[in-house]
């Protein structure tokens, strides 16, 4: 029970942390020009923005680019955003841990970013835009001053991507005015999908429209088939579980077949003696179940100080974020997936109670005394 709420929360909670991690990046409907960038007017952009639940219509311009500071080398993610839209985004205002967002020139990048490359606020690095050179030319490079360091808790995001002006983004690929994407953040990212046609009618045709779960359905698709079939795996510990009580009831029918002929000798009907056994194994499921409830809770609210501590008594990290994506163990507790677990629990071990109650219960008590 224990080892099934913690799988659980533990799952929950990464489930849960990554989603409003990546949805806070990238928005919850994402339109994107189906031959390359592309320019949208205002008027569109209002009536994207007067849509109900939508909470802002961000424009960006997204590429790539290498980045290179003494001898470090290595790309990044460019994200370039309007300064008023970045003092909205509630996780980039978070995130940022040192310096501020540029106002034209300049640059924020990841803190696993700066640390590897051994970055600080004021250095100034060089990014090569791979296409933006001429045919047969050099690419094109351009040295940006860093302004600020983030950390959104996300090792992809702090490590290979870099945030700055929207301006300075369509300078640096030579776009001119054009965006390569436009994000919507709506309310309830749940109503993605039923917002995703009036989104659509109200771009311009050339814009095809994305909601979260299209672009990351197959990332968070295997985080929930890994939930369901490690709690199916677990579930069948419960089961065998369950099967121990068969086993450990029947034995116990066994020993105490003496103790049922004398009850039944003195006027213990059958029924008293399904009882008995009813409830003994009953309490056995009742009382394993709260154990297990309590001790799985406890180790759920508190499995990142366990993780800290395992880790500076091993010295190894056993949630490395590089695979993990996140820097922190998250635990989400749901209540209602508790409750459904224990109770399964104990239906399980009031079932598993039947065969050997009934066995006691049909116990005669001439048989039982024969050899005694």
């Amino acid at each position: 029970m224990a080892t099934l709420i913690v799988t659980l929360a533990v799952f929950n909670g990464f489930r849960a942390d990554l989603l409003g991690r990546v949805l806070g990046f990238q928005g919850h409907l994402v339109a994107f020009g189906t031959t390359g960038p592309f320019t949208v007017a205002e008027a569109d952009l209002a009536r994207a923005r007067a849509l109900p639940g939508v909470l802002a219509v961000n424009p960006l311009v997204d590429g790539q680019a290498l980045l290179t500071y003494r001898d470090h080398a290595g790309g990044v993610a460019i994200k370039a955003l309007r300064p008023e839209d970045f003092a909205k985004r509630t996780l980039f205002a978070q995130a940022l841990k040192e310096g501020a967002f540029p106002e034209s020139d300049g640059l924020l990048i990841g803190k696993r970013l700066a640390d590897k490359a051994g970055i600080r606020v004021g250095d100034r690095v060089t990014l090569l835009s791979p296409n933006a050179a001429p045919e047969g030319g050099m690419p094109r490079s351009r040295g940006f001053p860093v302004t600020g360091i983030f950390e959104m808790g996300v090792s992809e995001f702090d490590q290979n991507v870099a945030l700055m002006p929207l301006a300075t983004a369509q300078g640096f690929f030579e776009l001119g005015d054009a965006l390569t994407t436009l994000e919507v953040v709506l309310a309830d990212p749940e109503q993605a999908p039923a917002l995703q046609p009036a989104l659509s009618a109200a771009l311009p045709a050339d814009l095809a429209v994305r909601t979260w779960q299209q672009v990351n359905g197959a990332f968070f698709g295997i985080i929930e088939t890994q939930r369901n079939v490690v709690s199916l795996i677990l579930g069948m510990i419960v089961l065998v579980a369950a099967f121990n009580v068969v086993s450990g009831l029947i034995m116990l029918v066994q020993d105490k077949g003496r103790e049922i002929a004398i009850l039944r000798t003195m006027g213990a009907g059958r029924g008293a003696i399904l009882r008995i056994f009813l409830i003994s194994g009953a309490s056995i499921g009742i009382f394993g179940t709260l154990a297990g409830v309590a001790l799985g809770v406890l180790v759920a609210s508190e499995v990142e100080a366990i993780r800290q501590a395992f880790q500076s008594l091993t010295g190894t990290d056993p949630f490395n974020a590089q695979i993990y994506y996140l820097s922190e163990l998250p635990s989400r507790i749901d209540v209602g997936q508790v409750l459904q677990v224990a109770l399964l629990s104990i239906g399980l071990s009031f079932l598993a109670t039947l065969y050997p109650a009934w066995r006691a219960a049909r116990l005669d008590p001439v048989e039982a005394l024969r050899y005694e």
